[in-house]
């Protein structure tokens, strides 16, 4: 082989050389980011502060009557939060008044029937204490103001099975919309499992999350008999099946402890629910 053939030898090997160099230098740090990105969403106190933050800033605060925005009042838990996220991280209800009224979970109750059918003896203190928490009563006339009612919790079976009653409590005199939002659960998450898979591994893994909520969505879409606009969330991300992703298509976890959603998770639900529900004409 003369000179010349070797020195092109040379130079081919440095060029494939340098080629594999950088691609595995930009896939290493491309890992790595996604690295820093789940250990960033996964630490609960960051991510709880997130998820809570908004829907703390409304929660029963009156609507100010000088704006000419319609007004759109959210009733429901920290699955209300988490709706209340999604708008926001979409780019959604932004021409709209927002006001939150937040009940917790263990504090469901049906307005007119007793306490004691819904609400477990060891949480009484707390969900009857007056100014602790929120409950559909004193909501109700806020509620009657909003051009738009939007129901999002965690449900229990027992209260969705109660919905018209309830939606009867509140009924407004003038036109008013209202949406019901279902259950929506993304299984026991394995953080630390996650740090050595690959990203191909990361896009296809899903979360085992039962049927309970696929099940308390089907009592809610029954209670609203078409004539009420429901979103299942569930339906809409997960499909008919009983496993979620836990990661978005960009490799960002959804949710940081199986339930609320991350900042990312936020805007991954709410472009799906806005733009393939009765919210996409809101």
């Amino acid at each position: 082989m003369n000179k010349k053939n070797q020195l092109i030898n040379i130079g081919l090997s440095g060029i494939i050389y340098l080629g594999f160099f950088f691609i595995s230098t930009a896939l290493f740090a491309d890992h790595s980011s996604i690295h820093d990105s789940l250990a960033k969403a996964s630490n609960t106190k960051s991510s709880n502060a997130y998820a809570f933050e908004k829907c703390r800033e409304l929660q029963a605060k009156p609507f100010n009557n000088n704006l000419k925005k319609k007004k759109v009042i959210i009733v429901g838990d920290s699955q209300g939060c988490d709706f209340l996220n999604s708008a926001i991280e979409s780019g959604h209800l932004k021409n709209y008044q927002i006001q939150f009224r937040f009940i917790p979970y263990p504090c469901q109750t049906v307005p007119g029937e007793y306490i004691s059918k819904y609400i477990k003896p060891k949480h009484r203190s707390f969900c009857t204490q007056k100014g602790r928490t929120d409950n559909l009563e004193s909501a109700k006339d806020q509620v009657q103001q909003a051009d738009i009612l939007i129901f999002a919790s965690l449900w229990k079976p027992e209260v969705a099975q109660k919905l018209p009653k309830i939606i009867n409590f509140l009924k407004s005199k003038k036109q008013q919309k209202l949406i019901v939002v279902g259950n929506k659960f993304f299984g026991k998450l394995a953080i630390n499992d996650y740090y050595h898979m690959t990203n191909k591994e990361l896009r296809l893994i899903r979360a085992e999350v039962g049927t309970k909520s696929m099940e308390i969505n089907s009592i809610l879409e029954e209670k609203t008999h078409g004539k009420i606009a429901f979103i299942d969330p569930h339906k809409l991300v997960c499909g008919n099946s009983t496993s979620c992703p836990i990661f978005t298509k960009n490799l960002q976890l959804i949710s940081y402890d199986g339930r609320h959603l991350t900042k990312a998770g936020a805007r991954y639900m709410g472009r799906i629910i806005f733009q393939n529900s009765v919210l996409e004409r809101i």
